[in-house]
């Protein structure tokens, strides 16, 4: 980044005050997201560098866009001073673009605006939107469990989870540790909600202050966890839901399943040893499902991991791996894992997303159902009558 003095000339903005205009502000913010990108110029086929993501000084969370920037220096939580900024809009919201003209340099917390928590407004769960930003949240944890993510070269342990109120529950990811605990209630200031696989997500790092509180007034954890059956299509007009139970008949598996080779460093699945983002690596075997369940109001993708695959199928990931090796063709495996699921009903319980192929369960739990015959026949029965 240039270390050049800013222009005294350029007014300098609060992020919630900024407003589209045709003369360039001065701001000052934290990374909290970003992603490199190329675009390919029409006129000469050339690649052209491109910084996108989201800017934030505790008033508010921004989108910015940056051309050609620097290489290096830049990451997430890069807190920096930036004159000669374009503002415009994007789907109602302010959006910043660095060009050319834009002078950028580090900046230090210090320099970041003072916010009193107390002047912050006390919000609720089923209030929170996506970007939004300087608010309190009391909410009881209902659970949380670390994980260890990669970003860029650099391996970071997050703590996933989720908390409540009784207007709601939202998702958690916590960047920081704050020796989060399930059960117990919590005053969050500081935090911010970002979109995760199309939920609100509430994301909590350095910048955030956690109190623990009394919380007599917020529900158990064990009411926050519990779910209450639904449709698919319900799932579907809500976009999604953060705790779900669905119950529905196999109809069919999505390939790949079975027996399937993860990236060490990401865990996506690999073609060949090779991972879409970080080429040619050693894989490591797993076990999955990719399980389509219909329960008459619609179809769900259920995305069973090692362990459900395992108690679903009945073999183990060792004992699949040793068929494997008598027989190199995954397909048969995954034709003989269909045929073994394919009709059976199920009862599903998790987290529900919603995104362009429709709705995805990641289960907690699955469980066969009794099926009901003789009312499954009438139910089907209705079903043609009324197509007829």
């Amino acid at each position: 980044m240039a270390d050049d003095d800013p222009s005294p000339t350029v007014p300098e903005v609060r992020l919630r005050d900024l407003r589209p205009t045709s003369s360039p502000v001065e701001v000052v913010g934290r990374i909290v997201s970003l992603q490199r990108r190329e675009i390919v110029r029409k006129s000469d086929g050339g690649r052209r560098p491109l910084l996108a993501g989201q800017l934030s000084d505790g008033t508010a969370s921004v989108r910015f866009t940056w051309w050609d920037p620097p290489r290096e220096g830049l990451e997430r939580g890069t807190i920096l001073r930036a004159t000669g900024v374009e503002v415009g809009e994007f789907r109602g919201r302010p959006e910043l673009t660095f060009s050319w003209k834009t002078r950028v340099g580090p900046a230090s917390a210090a320099e970041l605006p003072r916010i009193d928590p107390e002047s912050l407004p006390l919000r609720t769960v089923d209030s929170l939107r996506t970007s939004d930003e300087a608010f309190r949240l009391e909410v009881r944890v209902a659970r949380v469990a670390e994980r260890t993510v990669s970003v860029g070269e650099e391996r970071r342990v997050v703590y996933d989870g989720l908390v409540g109120d009784r207007t709601g529950v939202i998702a958690l990811s916590a960047w920081s540790d704050f020796s989060l605990r399930a059960g117990e209630a919590v005053r969050v200031v500081g935090g911010y909600v970002r979109a995760f696989r199309g939920r609100p997500q509430l994301v909590i790092d350095e910048r955030t202050t956690i109190v623990r509180i009394e919380g007599a007034a917020l529900p158990e954890a064990a009411h926050l966890v519990r779910a209450t059956p639904r449709s698919i299509a319900d799932l579907e007009d809500a976009g999604g839901a953060e705790v779900a139970a669905i119950e529905g008949i196999v109809v069919g598996l999505v390939s790949p399943s079975g027996v399937v080779y993860r990236c060490p460093t990401c865990r996506r699945t690999t073609t060949g040893g090779i991972c879409r983002l970080h080429g040619q690596v050693e894989p490591y075997a797993d076990l999955r499902a990719r399980i389509v369940l219909d329960d008459g109001t619609g179809a769900a993708t259920v995305s069973a991991g090692k362990e459900a695959t395992e108690a679903l199928w009945g073999i183990s990931l060792d004992q699949a791996r040793k068929r494997l090796r008598e027989q190199p063709d995954p397909t048969v495996l995954e034709e003989e894992l269909f045929e073994l699921l394919l009709g059976r009903r199920l009862r599903v319980r998790g987290s529900a997303t919603k995104d362009d192929f429709g709705v995805t369960i990641l289960p907690e739990s699955i469980e066969a159902a009794e099926v009901d015959l003789d009312g499954a026949a009438d139910e089907l029965g209705a079903r043609l009558e009324g197509r007829g």
